[in-house]
């Protein structure tokens, strides 16, 4: 069963993409000045979770009440939130902008959910705690022996695709591509394949902001360390120290990760100078190693029209030129 949105939706909606730091909420911004009334519909796997907000640059309050944002803060830390979940609010969302007069413009970098509202996705059979239960110890059992890798293999010998999309460490994701074989009986990766649609049913205005390299890479740097200024550890803390803490999911967000992964190397306590420094190196890196991940989803969407920037335009400048396409 596959959970899209109607192509006619779709096609008076306004998507901008673009890597992490490029400049998105300032050019949203000056669309809603531009192109008004319109409301905002966060195409950001992070910024669901409520709580994460320094490591998300999530939209401030105040943003959100000179614009209205959607698809943000649905969902706790701990909490599993799968792709057609997010499918189905910006469904509702949309619909529910529309039947306000409004244009609903999608603003974020998570490839995975663009092209997932683009094409739709793939809605597998509910999860088996049987067989999850299982894989996991097994999983568990091998990585004891000193085996990292026992899952990835299992995923191999059924669905090679879908192993080398994933990570040896996503057991979340490795369990439910084995679960999926075992359950149907066919690989989740020719399940999920996702095709676009005719040309004459596609969305007209998906846009994707294309910066010079270097430029990118200088903004992605200061962003990383703003976070830090604004409070990036102790959010990572709180987050820890919850009563539910943060979840599987959750925790391998960019930055997050880094974080915890520093917390724990500390024991706990609190991190030196140097260790801030090393960890503040390895989100900065990361994230650049990200944002080129990123151009290669937008890249590869064919429904995507790129828009090259030179690093000189204003946020109203770049607004200016989506207009001028829109109309």
């Amino acid at each position: 069963m596959k959970q899209q949105i109607p192509s006619d939706v779709l096609r008076q909606c306004l998507f901008l993409a673009g890597p992490t730091a490029v400049g998105k909420t300032e050019v949203t911004l000056a669309l809603a000045e531009q192109l008004a009334p319109i409301e905002i519909l966060s195409l950001d796997s992070m910024c669901i979770y409520r709580s994460m907000d320094v490591g998300t640059a999530k939209p401030s309050t105040a943003l959100q009440q000179r614009v209205p944002h959607h698809l943000i803060d649905l969902a706790e830390p701990h909490e599993e939130f799968s792709v057609a979940d997010y499918i189905a609010a910006a469904r509702a969302a949309c619909e529910g902008i529309l039947d306000r007069g409004a244009r609903p413009v999608f603003v974020g970098g998570t490839g995975l959910y663009l092209r997932s509202i683009l094409r739709g996705v793939f809605e597998g059979p509910p999860a088996d705690p049987a067989i999850r239960g299982r894989l996991q110890k097994l999983a568990d059992e091998a990585a004891t022996r000193g085996d990292h890798y026992w899952l990835m293999r299992q995923l191999e010998a059924v669905d090679p695709d879908a192993m080398l999309r994933l990570h040896p460490n996503d057991h979340r994701r490795l369990i439910r591509a084995i679960e999926v074989f075992e359950l149907t009986g066919k690989p989740l990766s020719e399940q999920q394949k996702q095709e676009p649609l005719p040309s004459h049913e596609r969305p007209p205005h998906v846009y994707w902001l294309s910066p010079p390299r270097d430029w990118l890479h200088e903004r992605i740097n200061r962003r990383v360390e703003l976070m830090m200024e604004q409070g990036l550890v102790d959010e990572v803390q709180r987050l820890l120290s919850a009563e539910q803490p943060i979840g599987r999911t959750a925790r391998q967000g960019l930055g997050y990760k880094e974080v915890i992964e520093s917390l724990e190397a500390a024991g706990g306590g609190d991190l030196s100078e140097q260790q801030v420094a090393e960890m503040v190196d390895v989100i900065q890196t990361r994230t650049r190693q990200f944002a080129k991940r990123q151009h290669t989803w937008f890249r590869n969407l064919e429904e995507c029209h790129e828009i090259e920037l030179t690093g000189t335009e204003s946020p109203e400048q770049v607004a200016a030129s989506i207009v001028a396409r829109v109309r």
